[in-house]
């Protein structure tokens, strides 16, 4: 084989590895609604604003006609290819498609600290939703959402039947959820069908000092104490810190620019004017220490 031949051969093969890529990998433009708060969002109120987001869908190598999906939700940080592109990886591997999304809304809370962003997360989740459940090669009953602390906790809230339904006008619904160490700022008022009804895995680290375990607890025996259990399984990492699956991130280290919710109480979403669950890790009720974001 010749040089000519040699450089034809290359190029054809780096053209079929791009045509391979292509077809695995698509990057669309998704709508999403620029709530201004949880208030808003569960009155059905229009948004006052929208967000176009790119969104990135891979699917595996599988060669299937359809897929099961999993929405993958970033740190407060961003998309990082160490963690998210990590995992969304290893989730193809599994035979999952993969959407991510750099959420506008996080950037938003990271530099502005605007609480109503929140709201807005749950929206760009759904968006995501949606626009997975309407694609020809995703089976919409097996869409799953994971989330990394900022994430895991819009992983969280949309498992929350009230946000749920104020976006999405069928019975249609995330078919798990993953929160790895959430922030640990919301959580639903104790009634009947609070939830959606599918399971919610939260993975902790026993060390985490912005959701200390105790204070999930809290939530928890709150919750069962009403009678209204949340079908939420719990998995403590012994001596992980938070974010232990950022490998960056390296030994552990105190972020005086990000907030803390370790001190703030729940704030609690419900039928009526949100509220706060006061309970100290000793069980006994106590004043909040700080607002909640």
């Amino acid at each position: 084989m010749g040089v000519t031949d040699v450089r034809l051969y290359l190029v054809v093969a780096l053209a079929l590895v791009a045509v391979a890529a292509s077809a695995t990998a698509q990057t669309v433009m998704v709508q999403s609604g620029r709530y201004t708060d949880f208030r808003q969002l569960m009155a059905r109120e229009a948004p006052a604003d929208s967000v176009i987001l790119p969104m990135t869908l891979h699917l595996p190598d599988t060669g299937q006609d359809r897929y099961p999906a999993i929405v993958i939700v970033h740190t407060i940080a961003g998309y990082l290819e160490a963690n998210e592109g990590w995992h969304a990886e290893e989730f193809r591997r599994a035979g999952f498609a993969t959407l991510t999304y750099s959420s506008d809304a996080a950037v938003r809370l990271r530099e502005a600290g605007t609480p109503g962003a929140w709201a807005a997360a749950v929206a760009e989740a759904y968006a995501a939703f949606r626009f997975l459940a309407d694609h020809p090669r995703i089976d919409a009953k097996r869409i799953a959402i994971v989330g990394f602390s900022f994430g895991g906790e819009v992983a969280y809230l949309a498992a929350f039947e009230r946000l749920r339904a104020a976006i999405v006008p069928s019975e249609a619904r995330f078919a798990a959820h993953v929160a790895y160490y959430p922030a640990g700022v919301f959580g639903a008022a104790a009634e009947r069908g609070a939830y959606t009804g599918a399971p919610v895995l939260m993975l902790l680290g026993e060390k985490d000092d912005n959701l200390p375990v105790a204070k999930a607890q809290g939530y928890f025996a709150y919750a069962r104490e009403a009678g209204f259990p949340p079908p939420v399984e719990v998995s403590v990492y012994p001596g992980a810190y938070h974010a232990w699956t950022v490998t960056t991130l390296g030994a552990p280290t105190f972020y005086p620019q990000y907030r803390s919710t370790r001190k703030c109480p729940y704030l609690l979403l419900g039928p009526s004017q949100a509220a706060l669950l006061i309970r100290a890790m000793n069980g006994r009720s106590k004043r909040p220490s700080c607002k909640p974001a």
